[in-house]
């Protein structure tokens, strides 16, 4: 009795996964002693033993059958081990299913199927009527279709292999024949059989020929039904295509009508891929109807596309559609030039439809002025808003109204004109841009004509650089002829000028022009247009801010010029009218509308760069200045016939002394003098000053010229009244001196003894105090300087007279004593220099006292007369005390 062996052991399966009738090999220890030891083989809970082909203890070959189960073990079981085990195990696929039609390498069984045409079961091949199940696998779960997927992409990669894949899968069985051949061969030539009986390979091979034809046979009338419909089904597809070709150009006449010009070249493109090459005249025939339809519609969109106005959105979507339908030429870059050529015309029509607006119904309002904005000044906006100085409230400049009247044509032009620009230029820069970067066109023409586009860019960044500079020069030349038309040439003055205006724009409206060119070059900066290309912009607004300095400041000169009519003669409590006061107004009004013009902006030069228009402003503010100055001196000539007094009063803070001025007064050409002298002192102590701070906070050059000249010219002016009212003042003192001296027949050497101060003294005294009473009327600073000037003259025509005397008595040497110390100590308070030496001139020449009577007698009478004058030299104690308060 043998000793019992190990069960079978499985260890490993080739293949370990694959469809019914698989042949696998199975490899393991203890799979039996021999072909009769094996009883038993199951795959998956199939019984495979009929197929299998035992080999040896570690190896046997087996065909997988059908099996309940996807995934299974491989049990072995022999005579000697028993029921073995499995390490291993084999998943069963399930099979394709192969159609009528289908190759395959193993027979197929045939199985009932169910035809849902006719519910009733046939027994007829697999599949041939089943609808195809292209998972593989009934889907009950997500694991169940992750399998689906990979049987998906395991028949596209046998439909991708085509009949390699069919040898590949049946190359197995292929050998197997072949082995199984080559064994009846051998068997039949050991046996001597064919020797006998024939070849017995022969007759083999005679039969499966008879099984091949019988085969083609029977299926000769599926193929060609088969052939008959595939045939049906290519010539409706085709019927199909010529269908779409056939009605292809009544549907783009269609689609053009109602503009869906998207369908069309869609349409178009899909029939040149089609047919564009094709070689059959019915195709050819059609095709080249398409293609006049198509025609067509380029000679349409691009004359779209150059219209004008159009919006850029328009532009871009017909640049786009005849890029699609690869138009001849550039059509954007013909829609750059034609919208270059639009804003050009658009800029002379505008210019011309004012001028002729100007020309044929001038005064009235036209519509072309109707703008969206205010169209008052801004920058004047301040004015009417500041607060009055404190001298003169009173002024009212009379420019403050001239703007609200009506917006000059000039200025409504160029706030038009501006506007346009910048509704225009915007899109044609944008447009320029997209035409750079492409995206224009669509994907597939910039695909295709890219290299040829990069080149037309490179040629053709010149030339929209010209249109851009031409389209800034057109308009700044536009502005040039309108507001300074000098600064355009001959040849240019018709295409850029033409307004025929008289009157020249005020500052302020020249201003509001410069601010609104300022927002118009930012608005360009913005687009990132570059600078270089905006050059002469910036030139036109430094020339513009040039001549608005200059307008603004001749347009002062004019305004000071008639200050003189609105002198009201009112004078102040320090002797002043309104008038200085009025005339640093009107200048700091001036420099305050100027203040936005000689700022400068980013980018923009002083306009006090150039020295021509230092010397031009500078030599204008002193003609102001002076103008000033010479409308003082006319008005201190103004006969008394012209000057209107009705009106007049004077401030209650200053005394009426000796009733000199009234309530029903009328001024005398001496008290306009003085009047004009006490402005003209103020202008020097404070106006003149005050105007140079103001020129120096606003940039102005030669401020120290400025200053200089004038103030030269008001000492001048000053210096020159003074005289002419010391004349007129002085003069009739001086000559009653010597008449009133020698009245009576007075003789120095023959004369009484002296009893008092004789009456030409007091009566001259009288006069000085009535012009120091006239003086500190009109003002109490001018006092000093007229009374020391009168006292001069008189001192000097006292001490001729003493030393013309020949000789003195003694009674008229202390006659003569007495009078020149009366004089002398009365106006001590405004004695000089050179009266103080006329009075010690006057005394040398008389003889000396000798006696102490005599000198006791002229104190004596000296006393005497102060305190008869003492009510009349009250003046003179006053003045003596203000000055020792100052």
């Amino acid at each position: 009795m043998s000793r019992s062996r190990q069960p079978p052991l499985v260890t490993g399966i080739s293949p370990n996964e694959g469809i019914p009738w698989t042949k696998v090999t199975i490899r393991g220890e203890n799979l039996g002693t021999g072909p009769t030891d094996l009883i038993g083989l199951t795959i998956c809970g199939h019984n495979c033993l009929l197929t299998a082909e035992w080999m040896s203890a570690s190896k046997i070959v087996c065909r997988v059958g059908q099996a309940k189960n996807d995934k299974g073990d491989i049990i072995v079981t022999t005579k000697s081990g028993g029921r073995g085990t499995s390490t291993v195990s084999f998943k069963l696929l399930k099979p394709e299913k192969i159609g009528l039609l289908d190759q395959s390498a193993v027979w197929v069984d045939e199985m009932n199927y169910y035809d849902m045409r006719t519910d009733r079961n046939k027994g007829i091949p697999p599949l041939s009527l089943r609808p195809a199940n292209p998972l593989g696998i009934e889907i009950e779960n997500f694991e169940q279709l992750k399998m689906a997927v990979t049987n998906l992409k395991r028949q596209a990669n046998k439909k991708s292999e085509g009949s390699l894949a069919y040898v590949k899968g049946g190359l197995s069985t292929f050998f197997e024949a072949q082995d199984a051949l080559s064994a009846i061969h051998q068997k039949l030539e050991a046996d001597g059989t064919e020797k006998v009986e024939g070849s017995m390979t022969q007759k083999l091979e005679n039969v499966l020929n008879r099984a091949s034809n019988t085969a083609d046979t029977l299926f000769q009338e599926v193929l060609g039904r088969k052939d008959k419909a595939d045939s049906t089904r290519n010539a409706l597809n085709v019927l199909q295509r010529f269908k779409f070709l056939f009605n292809l150009p009544l549907n783009i006449e269609r689609n053009i009508q109602k503009g869906d010009y998207d369908v069309v070249i869609n349409d178009y493109e899909k029939a040149k891929s089609l047919f564009g090459k094709t070689e059959v005249q019915v195709f050819k025939k059609y095709y080249a109807e398409v293609e006049t339809r198509i025609e067509a519609l380029r000679e349409l969109l691009l004359a779209k596309l150059l219209e004008t106005p159009s919006t850029l959105h328009d532009q871009k979507r017909y640049i786009r559609y005849l890029s699609d339908l690869h138009a001849p030429g550039d059509p954007a870059w013909q829609c750059i030039g034609a919208q270059h050529r639009w804003i050009l015309q658009l800029m002379h029509s505008c210019k011309e439809g004012y001028v002729q607006d100007l020309k044929g119904t001038p005064g009235l309002h036209s519509p072309m002025l109707d703008l969206d904005t205010d169209a008052r000044p801004v920058v004047l906006g301040h004015l009417s808003q500041t607060a009055s100085l404190k001298r003169g409230s009173s002024f009212q400049s009379g420019r403050d109204d001239t703007w609200r009247c009506k917006t000059p044509h000039r200025v409504a032009f160029v706030e038009k004109l501006t506007k346009l620009v910048l509704s225009q230029l915007p899109n044609f820069w944008k447009l320029w841009i997209s035409y750079v970067n492409g995206s224009l066109f669509s994907e597939t023409a910039e695909k295709s004509g890219q290299i040829e586009r990069s080149k037309n860019v490179r040629q053709r960044q010149n030339d929209f650089k010209k249109m851009i500079q031409e389209i800034m020069q057109c308009l700044v030349k536009l502005i040039r002829g309108a507001l300074l038309p000098l600064s355009i040439p001959e040849c240019g003055v018709r295409q850029y000028g033409g307004w025929e205006v008289k009157s020249e724009l005020s500052g302020q409206w020249l201003a509001h022009v410069i601010q609104t060119i300022r927002l118009t070059y930012e608005s360009l900066t913005a687009l990132e247009i570059p600078n270089d290309m905006l050059q002469t912009i910036q030139d036109l607004i430094l020339d513009l801010r040039v001549r608005c300095v200059m307008v603004t400041l001749q347009h002062t000169a004019e305004e000071i010029k008639r200050l003189a009519e609105k002198e009201d003669w009112i004078v102040d409590n320090e002797g002043l009218t309104s008038l200085p006061c009025q005339f640093e107004q009107c200048i700091v009004h001036s420099l305050q509308s100027l203040k936005g013009v000689l700022e400068c902006k980013p980018g923009e030069a002083s306009v006090f760069q150039q020295p021509r228009t230092q010397e031009d402003v500078c030599q204008l503010s002193i003609n102001i200045l002076q103008i000033f100055i010479y409308c003082l001196e006319q008005l201190s000539t103004k006969p008394d016939a012209d000057v209107d007094t009705t009106h007049l009063s004077v401030d209650v803070s200053s005394p009426d002394l000796f009733g000199s001025i009234h309530e029903d007064f009328s001024l005398t050409s001496e008290q306009r003098l003085l009047i004009v002298l006490s402005n003209c002192c103020y202008l020097e102590r404070h106006t003149f000053l005050n105007i140079a701070e103001h020129f120096e906070k606003h940039n102005f050059q030669g401020i120290e010229k400025i200053t200089q000249v004038s103030m030269a010219s008001l000492k001048e002016l000053d210096q020159r009244l003074f005289e002419n009212y010391i004349e007129l003042k002085a003069d009739p003192i001086v000559g009653s001196l010597e008449p009133g001296i020698y009245a009576g027949y007075f003789d120095w050497k023959d004369c009484l003894p002296p009893t008092g101060v004789r009456n030409y003294l007091k009566e001259a005294l009288v006069n000085i105090i009535a012009v120091h009473a006239e003086v500190f009327t009109i003002s109490k600073e001018l006092v000093p300087r007229v009374l020391s000037r009168v006292v001069e003259a008189v001192s000097e025509e006292l001490s001729r007279l003493m030393q013309c005397v020949s000789s003195f008595s003694k009674n008229g040497a202390l006659q003569a004593r007495l009078e020149i110390c009366a004089l002398r100590d009365t106006v001590a308070v405004h004695l000089t220099p050179e009266s103080k030496s006329s009075f010690k001139q006057a005394l040398e020449a008389l003889p000396q006292l000798s006696s102490g009577a005599d000198k006791k007698l002229l104190e004596e009478l000296l006393n005497k007369f102060k305190s008869s004058m003492h009510l009349q030299l009250t003046c003179f104690q006053a003045a003596a005390s203000t000055m020792m308060k100052t």
